[in-house]
């Protein structure tokens, strides 16, 4: 939760190719106190069933930027490992081009940042949701 003096960030994914949350995808968030300075990890989360990640580490007084690093390989290997075992057809490769997502971005003491991801094994996109 975001305060006078902190900023919030929040996220959650949607497997655009088959068009449901992805769940149980590692994210790591990072922060940084000004444009030079070196972002620290504060720790990380994973998403739930609803493809969210309700308890990403809360950031420090003077965060200025943040960084959401997303494991999308361990993802899609899981997935096509599933799809192996129910002997699905494989109508796609379900591999995954970017290992990881990484997303850094401005925040601003008291608002509320919620960066969605929409993922597919062959790109993504972002936007500042609400």
């Amino acid at each position: 939760m975001s305060t006078d003096t902190t900023a919030s960030v929040s996220t959650h994914i949607l497997d655009t190719s088959i068009g449901r949350p992805a769940e149980a995808v590692t994210v790591s968030l990072a922060a940084r106190s000004g444009g030079d300075a070196q972002y620290v990890t504060l720790g990380g989360s994973a998403t739930d069933a609803d493809g969210r990640c309700k308890d990403l580490p809360a950031l420090p007084e003077g965060t200025t930027h943040v960084r959401l690093v997303f494991d999308t390989e361990s993802y899609f290997t899981a997935k096509k490992q599933a799809e192996a075992q129910q002997d699905a057809p494989r109508v796609r490769d379900s591999g995954a081009f970017f290992p990881e997502v990484a997303i850094a971005f401005a925040v601003t003491p008291g608002e509320h940042f919620h960066v969605p991801l929409l993922l597919n094994p062959f790109g993504y996109s972002v936007y500042r949701g609400s």
